[in-house]
């Protein structure tokens, strides 16, 4: 698989009948590793790592009513009080990050009101805080770190 752009990580594989799998450390399983997973479960270990956030406060790959529709978010980062801390969007490497993936996340959010957004490729990151009285969003750095 592609590098990323994200610390390395080291990660348990299997292969089963010609496919690669990866464990997935919140979904307790293995994972056929397609390169949008890659991208997942690079995010899963730098929230973990990185930003020290609680494993039992991230959610990954949920099933999601938009509009009426079924969609699954990639991760989730809860606050202790069971609001949304953060909603992130992952996509494949060779996903040029576009207006289209922002209007995406924007249009998951509506449901569920995350205070912070990330979008990542695994190549480019972006961070957004959300500013839900003035209706608009802020890019921000990085992440900040978790603290509750």
């Amino acid at each position: 698989m592609q590098k990323l752009n994200f610390p390395s990580y080291s990660f348990r594989f299997k292969n089963s009948e010609n496919k690669v799998s990866i464990f997935d450390e919140i979904r307790k399983k293995f994972i056929i590793l397609t390169p949008e997973e890659w991208v997942r479960q690079h995010v899963v270990r730098f929230l973990l790592e990185e930003k020290k956030i609680p494993k039992s406060l991230i959610n990954v790959e949920k099933l999601l009513k938009v509009n009426g529709l079924n969609k699954r978010y990639d991760v989730v980062v809860f606050n202790s009080d069971g609001s949304i801390h953060i909603l992130v969007e992952c996509k494949a490497p060779e996903v040029k990050i576009a207006q289209a993936t922002f209007d995406q996340i924007a249009r998951y959010n509506m449901t569920m009101n995350a205070t912070l957004l990330m979008v990542s490729n695994g190549l480019n990151h972006y961070f957004c805080q959300m500013d839900y009285e003035n209706e608009k969003y802020h890019f921000l750095p990085d992440l900040p770190q978790y603290n509750n």
